[in-house]
């Protein structure tokens, strides 16, 4: 059983290993295509994205609340609110959406 776990991390180890390393591999040059440089200038925000939105949706327990607080929060984001208008007006959402 032992081993088994020890295997588990090399292999977690080898994957982040090889995921640092094939680009390096791959890409000797600068990359000069425009399309490619967007690509890996939003991977890191999709990939946040897909990490917090379920998270977002579930975490006070009822899908109703969690999706108001998350449409509050993008409605304030979009018309320039900072972190603490934003996350204040989502708290706000949760609140008033649980009593309904």
């Amino acid at each position: 059983m032992l081993h088994y776990v020890y295997f588990k991390i090399f292999l977690m180890c080898f994957t982040i290993y090889m995921i640092r390393v094939i680009p390096f591999l791959l890409f000797k040059n600068e990359i000069k295509n425009r399309y490619i440089k967007s690509f890996f200038f939003y991977v890191p925000f999709v990939t946040i994205a897909v990490m917090t939105f379920p998270s977002v949706i579930t975490s006070t327990g009822s899908i109703k609340s969690g999706t108001a607080a998350f449409i509050t929060g993008v409605i304030a984001a979009w018309f320039g609110g900072n972190l603490f208008v934003v996350s204040g007006l989502c708290c706000l959402a949760v609140f008033f959406i649980s009593f309904l």
